[in-house]
């Protein structure tokens, strides 16, 4: 498992909980996230900063080397 920390921008919607719905769908995209957190609000771009911690399944080794000789 890798952890990565990231930025992301959301659009401002129109409940709470409609964010927080966009926030997990967005973050769900680049791996499972751990925590996150809203660090900016732009209300005349009408966007949300948004920095999180995901994690991501860690790179298999090449099948070449998983083969027993």
């Amino acid at each position: 498992m890798t952890t990565h920390f990231i930025t992301a921008e959301i659009d401002l919607q129109e409940s709470p909980k409609q964010l927080h719905q966009a926030i997990e769908t967005e973050l769900e995209k680049r791996g499972e996230p751990l925590r996150w957190a809203v660090t900016a609000v732009d209300t005349e771009q009408q966007k949300v900063q948004i920095e999180a911690i995901v994690t991501t399944p860690s790179p298999t080794p090449n099948a070449e080397l998983q083969t027993n000789s």
